[in-house]
């Protein structure tokens, strides 16, 4: 990415273009034939001045000296029509409309490597952000996949939610995160969790087994997190005074999530639930939240743990599409102060395939939200089962 992907942005046709700078020179035009035509004790060269400042709002250095160099070759003018270029008055006009000019100039170069640097940051910013959160593959096994990502900060891909899946030698693991916090400590421990969950997603033989190792990726760096107040109650991550007591030392950085592993054979999958927004199974015109019996806290708080972490088991059959989210989903408000209704929209779209199914809800979310903009990060992940070969093939009842 170079300055002209920033310059795509500004008018490019040869029409527009024309007409955007027919303007600067119109004024020039229109200010030397009323200064010519004015009484002697009425000037309008200081209208000259107007041209170049115009050309900078939406030319370059060059285009924006070269119309301040014609607006003085015509002050110049009217300093010959009008009487003589050694006039103190004429002099004046002259001077100063040249220091505006050259100023003007100045300005609209300057803006301009303000621009690339912009550029350059961007391209490398959006480049770590696409290395943080890599783009779901769409096909996984018998696995179709979607997924949208709406950060909540302005000019961001990313922020504290995650997702991420990984094939291991019997099917597809998957897991959606939701760091506490926003920012750049939030997408630095989003990274820290995606980072562990790649590293071991192969090699530990079950979910507890992976979410225990999390928990020891995590925990360290999260002790040492800054925090303001702790929830574990909830989906919500707001500050609940009577979820400890003030003499408990637990940590106020954590991080919701679930975790699932999808084999390829079977009509089912595994689920750990760590203090996350339970996913939602669409079966038909029927949408099933996978709750579990008993979920695990949150990574980064395993000492809130009270029994043995354990996988729960759900049907997922050929044709089911699971859904999983992040609360900043569930928190969006319209007007009136009421959530995303997600259970009822996705129930409505459930027919049209992950990838159609993201697009009628992102929109619809966005369109729920007075400004079309969220309040926190959201994150969304749609997995349909596929029938396999053999039941495609065979004839139906």
């Amino acid at each position: 990415m170079d300055l002209q992907a920033l310059r795509a942005a500004r008018p490019r046709s040869p029409a527009t273009r024309h007409a955007l700078f027919s303007v600067p020179f119109t004024m020039i035009a229109v200010v030397t034939v009323g200064d010519v035509l004015a009484p002697p004790d009425v000037h309008l060269g200081p209208f000259l001045a107007a041209a170049p400042a115009v050309t900078a709002s939406f030319a370059g250095p060059r285009a924006t000296g070269f119309v301040g160099a014609v607006a003085v070759a015509a002050q110049v003018i009217v300093a010959m029509v009008r009487g003589s270029v050694t006039d103190l008055n004429h002099t004046f006009q002259i001077i100063t409309l040249l220091l505006i000019s050259v100023f003007v100039t100045l300005f609209a170069h300057l803006r301009e490597v303000h621009e690339k640097e912009l550029v350059q940051l961007r391209s490398v910013a959006e480049a770590a952000q696409q290395v943080v959160l890599r783009p779901l593959r769409e096909r996984l096994g018998p696995l179709r996949i979607a997924s949208v990502y709406l950060a909540a900060a302005a000019d961001a891909q990313i922020g504290g939610d995650l997702y991420a899946a990984a094939r291991t030698a019997h099917g597809t693991r998957l897991i959606i995160g939701d760091v506490r916090g926003k920012g750049l400590e939030a997408v630095g421990d989003a990274a820290l969790v995606l980072g562990a969950f790649r590293a071991a997603a192969h090699q530990e033989a079950d979910l507890p087994g992976l979410v225990d190792y999390l928990e020891r990726a995590v925990a360290p760096d999260l002790d040492q997190a800054p925090g303001v107040g702790l929830d574990t109650t909830g989906l919500d991550t707001d500050t609940d005074p009577q979820s400890h007591s003030p003499s408990e030392e637990h940590s106020e950085a954590f991080i919701t999530a679930a975790l699932l592993d999808i084999p390829d054979l079977g009509q089912g999958l595994q689920l750990v639930n760590c203090g996350h927004p339970p996913p939602l199974l669409l079966r038909g015109n029927r949408v099933i939240p996978l709750e579990v019996d008993q979920p695990a806290p949150p990574l980064g708080l395993s000492d809130l743990a009270e029994s043995q972490l354990a996988a729960q088991g759900f049907p997922f059959e050929a044709g089911d599409i699971l859904l999983l989210y992040t609360d900043g989903v569930l928190e969006a408000r319209d007007e009136a102060g009421a959530f995303y209704p997600l259970a009822e929209r996705a129930a409505a779209w459930h027919g049209t395939g992950p990838r159609a199914l993201l697009s009628h809800l992102r929109d619809d979310l966005l369109a729920h939200t007075p400004t079309r903009t969220l309040g926190d990060d959201a994150a969304m992940v749609a997995i349909e089962r596929l029938r396999s070969p053999a039941e495609r093939s065979a004839p139906h009842p």
